[in-house]
């Protein structure tokens, strides 16, 4: 089927550009840009709405194996959907960890019942215990696209040394989580006087630095292809402006919460503000929008982190960290838009373009050849975000209750059409 969407406001990342056209679909892809509707195509009048490419969210976790009951990929895959989210990269801290290929086969067989693209990323260590690196070859080749143990931090530097060099041999991605374990043992939130004034035990900011740190200076080592999953505070932007400065093969990523909300918002104990990292100071929250702007910070993620309500409704030192965030994604980015912090171009730079490139994805255009994952959205629509009306299985969510601005209308993936909103 050939798709001609017509009057459309094209957001381009790759070319910084926020102008009004026409795009045409045809086989999956995207033919061309502007020009009349080829004979016999489907035209679909977007109506000065905004038409971007679809959002590449690294760092999805799904509850399958072990957690179904949390998130499915037929769940997620709705959420995905609903929140203009074309791919998903896939988290392997899993119950058990996807750290061999055969796992890795089960879970890329379950996802099939997604609605949107999704890829898998692989443990590092086996286990995700961070002493014996997992086989990395045979994972690439059955289909992982990066390799992480995600929050779990090693302290066996050399064992981190050893998958880095082995990862650097065959090209691989390795994403890390920048924090000094034993710092952060045990924390719930940013060391502070609102830490101490609620009694919270709390993990200072130069926990991130030290940990980022450790991991530069591996990467200058070793010479590996290195993310930096969530950057969070100001302490961490001059590492990394000098490791990219350096020539290192390094990118870093920020959780769309963490760029919206501070610790201030935790209030009174309220556990659906708890992550991890945890919430910083609104000194912080700024840094990290500018460097976003200024593209230091590359990628935005949600996070996405189902947990069910017997594992938040608890005292906030046991709660579980963590938000459902592909629906609220979209949403809460556009409160950047709308304080005039960063452009249009600018977040889906940050949310499509960046991730696709760095996974060496074709997705995250707006040009001829490019996949048509894309999502037409209306970035002014405003409405109250009601957790009950969320496709995930879990809702927990931070923005409960809260008016927020930027509707996904519709949300194509390889042009078919996966979701009306």
């Amino acid at each position: 089927m050939t798709l001609h969407l017509t009057n459309a406001r094209l957001i381009d990342p790759e070319a910084g550009s926020d102008t009004l056209g026409s795009l045409t679909v045809e086989g999956g892809v995207i033919q061309s840009m502007d020009g009349d509707a080829p004979d016999g195509a489907t035209i679909v009048d977007c109506g000065g709405m905004c038409l971007a490419p679809g959002i590449v969210d690294i760092g999805v976790k799904i509850g399958e194996p072990g957690e179904r009951h949390k998130e499915s990929f037929r769940s997620a895959g709705l959420a995905a959907a609903a929140g203009g989210v074309t791919t998903m990269v896939v988290r392997p801290d899993t119950t058990p960890a996807i750290d061999t290929p055969e796992t890795l086969e089960f879970v890329t067989r379950r996802a099939a019942e997604a609605r949107v693209r999704i890829h898998h990323m692989a443990a590092l260590t086996k286990g995700r215990a961070g002493h014996e690196m997992t086989e990395i070859g045979f994972l690439l080749d059955a289909g992982a696209v990066a390799f992480t143990d995600v929050f779990n931090v090693t302290n066996d530097t050399k064992a981190l040394s050893r998958a880095l060099v082995y990862a650097r041999s065959l090209g691989a991605l390795v994403i890390g989580h920048p924090q000094e374990p034993g710092l952060s043992a045990g924390a719930a939130a940013t060391s502070g006087k609102f830490a101490s004034l609620r009694g919270l035990p709390g993990v200072s900011a130069m926990a991130e630095r030290i940990g980022l740190d450790r991991d530069l200076g591996l990467v200058e080592m070793t010479g590996a292809r290195y993310h930096a999953d969530q950057i969070t505070t100001a302490r961490s932007l001059p590492a990394l402006e000098r490791a990219k400065n350096n020539g290192l093969d390094v990118t870093a990523g920020v959780s769309i919460h963490h760029l919206t909300l501070n610790e201030i918002d935790v209030g009174d104990y309220r556990t659906f503000f708890k992550f991890t990292p945890p919430l910083r100071s609104e000194d912080d929250r700024l840094a990290l929008v500018q460097a976003v702007a200024d593209g230091l910070i590359d990628i935005i993620g949600s996070f996405h982190t189902p947990a069910d309500e017997e594992s938040k409704r608890l005292p906030f030192e046991e709660a579980a960290s963590g938000a459902v965030g592909l629906e609220t994604m979209l949403p809460a980015a556009m409160r950047l838009y709308h304080a005039g912090q960063i452009d249009l171009p600018g977040l889906f730079r940050a949310l499509s373009l960046n991730p696709a490139k760095r996974l060496g994805l074709p997705q995250g255009r707006l040009s001829a050849g490019a996949p048509a994952d894309l999502v037409l959205f209306d970035p002014d629509a405003p409405f109250l975000l009601d957790r009950s009306q969320l496709h995930s299985k879990s809702k927990n969510t931070p923005f409960d209750g809260c008016r927020m601005e930027g509707k996904v209308l519709a949300t194509y993936v390889a042009g078919v059409q996966v979701f009306q909103g």
